[in-house]
Formats: structure tokens, C-alpha cells, sequence
């Protein structure tokens, strides 16, 4: 029985990063954090100021993947999403003419990242317990920091939350604060 390869190895084997290079793509999500689920998949951000370029080249390259698919939301500002599996595992493309730094995925990723290298063991486990009880990302966070109102607006917020500010949510629910970790 063959095993799924790591999730690195799964974007190495597609070339996906290398296809995608021209839109500045970047790896955000439960993977990279280390708080996945066995049916995570892999996310990836994009920018492009050509959507339909973007679209096809992905398109060209990973149309006849499984479960290929790719969705337009009409609501100015929503990104484009390309869908398909490869080497056991699902793929998830975001492509939006926002660029990266400024795109919510991104934001979260990022707070999220800051969150669970100052939180110390006990917080990733706390996040790691919800997300196995099916609890989605932002949620977790939210739940866990008991921060109050949409879970997916506070943490966009919280981006540009200094790391003394963070410190002092993860002290006033009891997590001790560890080391920011450089990506």
C-alpha cells in the first residue's frame, strides 16, 4: 500500500510553486502551522492583475488533475479558487488581484503562525484539540483566546497586533509566551 507522501513533497512532485511563480504564490493554512486534520488540504495564495491568465495557465497545467475544478464568485473583491487533487492530496488555489500581504488567508496564516510560536505547547495543543473535534481554523483561535465577534474579522484584525499585545492575550487565558520562529 502506498502511503501519501508529506505535503511538501506532494507541492515538489506537482511543480505547482514553480507554475504558480509568476503570481507570488505562498503556502498558507493548517499544514504549515502543524494543526491539520487527516483531510486538510493544501492551500495556496496568489496574486495576479490578469485573473483569466492566472486561470489558464493553472488550468493548462493541472486541468486534467482529479476532482479538477474552479470557481468565480460575482462579489467584486472574492478571489478565483482552483480546485483538484494530486498525490493524495487536496489542492486549494486562491487567485486574487489583492495582493498577497493584503489578502485575509494570508492575515490569518500569519497571526495565526505568531499565535502558536508565542503561545508555547499547551496553546497548540488547545487549538489542535478543537480542530480534531472538526472545530474550523479561525474558530479555534477564537474560541481558545475567547476573543469575542466574528472569529474570521478578529483575526484579520489581529494581524497588525504587535507581539507584546499578542503576549498579553495568550497570558490573560493562562498560555505562557514562547519565541517567535522566523518562516
Amino acid at each position: 500500500m502506498n502511503e501519501r507522501p508529506t505535503y511538501q513533497e506532494a507541492l515538489r512532485r506537482t511543480g505547482l510553486l514553480g507554475v504558480l511563480a509568476p503570481f507570488d504564490p505562498h503556502v498558507v493554512g493548517t499544514l504549515p502551522l502543524g494543526v491539520a486534520r487527516p483531510d486538510s488540504d493544501i492551500d495556496i495564495v496568489c496574486s495576479a492583475t490578469d485573473l483569466p491568465a492566472a486561470v489558464g495557465l493553472i488550468w493548462k497545467h493541472f486541468g486534467e488533475n482529479e476532482s479538477f475544478a474552479v470557481h468565480q464568485w460575482s462579489a467584486k473583491g472574492r478571489p478565483v479558487t482552483a480546485t483538484f487533487e494530486a498525490y493524495g492530496w487536496p489542492f486549494e488555489i486562491f487567485i486574487s488581484s489583492t495582493p498577497v500581504q493584503d489578502q485575509a488567508g494570508w492575515r490569518h496564516f500569519e497571526v495565526e503562525r505568531r499565535l502558536l510560536s508565542l503561545g508555547g505547547p499547551a496553546f497548540h495543543t488547545a487549538i489542535c484539540e478543537l480542530r480534531a473535534e472538526g472545530v474550523k481554523t479561525e474558530p479555534a483561535f477564537a474560541c481558545v483566546l475567547k476573543l469575542e465577534g466574528d472569529p474570521y474579522a478578529v483575526l484579520y484584525d489581529l494581524f497588525s497586533t504587535s507581539n507584546d499585545q499578542l503576549t498579553a492575550i495568550l497570558r490573560a487565558q493562562g498560555f505562557a509566551a514562547g519565541r517567535i520562529q522566523e518562516a
